[in-house]
């Protein structure tokens, strides 16, 4: 579990190197507008962090199947200059709703505050946590061969500090890789 977060956190801090090197006529605006409900479009995932909008950019945002051993794993990102949302869910099986709890440690969210310049030390608040019982829901909608949409929502907490991050309104449609 410690090895996945870290390549998650590497794999966040490499997307996030890529874009801030972008040439500085970039503009740093999402390139699919977020509305007032937080539906992301497409490429994009959505959500509200403590009652902010988010919205992944689409050129740090993707998802990943992989099948071994007869298990699946889903991994979706996204994230933006300064934050970045990650759900992993071991044991995909398509279309269905898959709880967050500390029942089931194989599926996980984890939201990150990335420190580009000492990724180390990035804030991170991970679902479910020690004693969390059930924190949160992934409802895949839609699973093709190209691409992945659903919703989702989480509590997640920081184990550094016990702090607590509400992820809420959550969608996602983002394309395999």
């Amino acid at each position: 579990m410690k090895n996945l977060k870290q390549i998650m956190l590497l794999m966040m801090t490499v997307s996030l190197s890529v874009f801030t090197s972008c040439s500085s006529d970039d503009d740093a605006t999402p390139l699919i507008p977020i509305g007032s409900n937080s539906t992301g479009g497409q490429g994009t995932i959505a959500a509200k962090v403590n009652g902010a909008d988010f919205t992944s950019l689409q050129i740090t945002s993707f998802a990943t199947k992989a099948t071994g051993g007869g298990q699946t794993t889903l991994i979706m990102q996204g994230n933006t200059q300064s934050q970045a949302i990650s759900m992993t869910i071991n044991g995909f099986d398509g279309v269905g709703t898959y709880e967050l709890s500390d029942n089931n440690v194989f599926r996980s969210a984890t939201y990150i505050e990335p420190n580009i310049s000492n990724p180390q030390n990035s804030p991170t608040w991970s679902a479910p946590y020690q004693n969390s019982g059930l924190v949160g829901e992934i409802v895949i909608t839609e699973d093709t061969d190209s691409n992945v949409v659903g919703t989702f929502y989480f509590t997640c907490k920081n184990s550094n500090d016990d702090s607590v991050k509400n992820i809420t309104d959550g969608s996602f449609n983002l394309s395999y890789q």
